[in-house]
């Protein structure tokens, strides 16, 4: 093997691990309450996009440190708070919501991330909606 071909390998490699594709996007979450008239879609940034992984054939060879199973997740958030319209008084019309700030590559947080990718689309409203821009 050529001294160029295994830097360029090395330098791939590297590359590869910084260059990855996790940044803040935009997202529409939607937001009702059963007791209030009005599904609310709130205009968000969520973490998204590609992650290096290492999954090795030899796992039970490797240390648990050589194994990663990285996921587009929050360097730094913010949470925002919206009024859901239509509640009556009995019912806080509230909801606070996590806005992305910026996002890195690493171990999902189940504290504050959903880390089950679910094939059922749950994103949705059943009743009249209102737009929340923030």
């Amino acid at each position: 093997m050529s001294p160029f071909f295994v830097m360029s390998l090395l330098f791939g490699l590297t590359f590869s691990q910084t260059a990855s594709l996790c940044a803040p996007s935009e997202y529409i979450i939607h937001v009702e309450k059963r007791e209030c008239a009005y599904c609310l879609a709130i205009n968000t940034t969520i973490c998204a996009g590609f992650c290096m992984t290492r999954d090795s054939n030899g796992k039970k060879l490797l240390l648990k440190s050589a194994l990663s199973q990285n996921v587009c997740t929050y360097k730094e958030m913010l949470y925002q708070t919206a009024l859901i319209p239509g509640c009556p008084h009995h019912t806080p019309p509230y909801y606070s919501y996590p806005v992305a700030v910026s996002c890195k590559c690493g171990k999902c947080n189940t504290d504050y991330s959903d880390c089950v990718q679910e094939k059922v689309r749950t994103n949705y409203c059943t009743k009249p909606r209102k737009l929340c821009n923030m």
